[in-house]
Parts: C-alpha cells; structure tokens; sequence
C-alpha cells in the first residue's frame, strides 16, 4: 500500500541518519475505503492525491509543533505491505498508522515546498490550530498552501537535498 506521510525538514535528517522512518506506529494518509467511499471521483490518481494533500495538511502541525523547523511542508511516500497498515476511520477518512518501522529502502519519492511556499507555510503554521477549531479567516490562511505544489525529490537525492538545509 501506498501511504504519505507528514513529515518536517528535521525530521528528514534523522530519517537519512537512521536510515528508517520510526519509531512505530507512524500516522501517515492513504487511499482507504472510506476516502474512496467519501470521494466522488473514482480516479485512482485524484484520490491519491487527496490523501497526499492531507498529508501535507499534517505537517503544518508538525511544524507548529517545531518551532525552528524550516517553514517548509515534508511528505515522504512509502510502500509497505497491507498487514503493516491499520485504518484509522476513526480519526479520518484517509488516517492509517503503519505499525512497523519503515526502511528507507521503501521510501518511494520525497516531497518539498519550494522557497517561494515559504511565506505562506509560514502563516498557515501560525493558525493551523484555529483553522482546526473551526475559525474560518485561519481556514483561509491555511488553505493557501494549497496552491504551492511540493516538490518531488528522489531517494537518492535526499542527501543532496539535506545539504542544503543544515541539521542543527
């Protein structure tokens, strides 16, 4: 199964360190029954996309958690096996939790705001907590890092990629 997860610039350094996405269980998004239940296009790429956006989503509170973080929305995609996956309806239509560590080796493609969603990933940080409790001024600041696509990155590029943003 394909599942996105939320993830920040430091945390993509420990990932690189440790060569593993842990420790378990780790929150990430995914095409589930209920997001295809709930979606009105059947299209395999727009619902992907659903769930990768919600992942994106999560990680402005990822960074409200990490102040000194770069501003910058992480989604790193993986495939695990099915048995390593529990849905979580529960929480959201498309929450899972992989109950295993992830080896980097099943990393897919890492994903990275640009410098220009900087500004707006920003502000959206700042109010992510209000929008979730329903203020619609912080809603519309955060929605606004919707139009900033991340960047695709391989793997094989993420110590390339972290060179540029030093750990601290």
């Amino acid at each position: 199964m394909r599942i996105y997860l939320p993830a920040t610039l430091a945390m993509l350094h420990q990932v690189e360190a440790d060569k593993e996405l842990g420790p378990a269980p780790l929150t990430a998004f995914a095409v589930t029954p209920a997001l295809r239940e709930w979606y009105l296009d059947d299209d395999e790429e727009v619902l992907e996309y659903a769930a990768f956006t919600q992942a994106a989503r999560a990680a402005l509170r990822l960074l409200d958690a990490d102040p000194l973080a770069p501003r910058r929305r992480v989604v790193l995609s993986a495939d695990v096996p099915d048995r390593e996956v529990t849905l979580h309806p529960d929480l959201d239509r498309a929450v899972v939790r992989s109950t295993a560590v992830i080896p980097l080796d099943r990393l897919a493609s890492v994903h990275v705001d640009g410098a220009e969603a900087e500004p707006d990933v920003a502000a959206a940080v700042k109010v992510i907590m209000a929008a979730d409790l329903g203020d619609e001024d912080a809603q519309f600041t955060v929605d606004g890092t919707d139009d900033h696509e991340l960047e695709w990155y391989a793997v094989q590029e993420l110590p390339a990629l972290l060179e540029a943003f030093p750990a601290r």
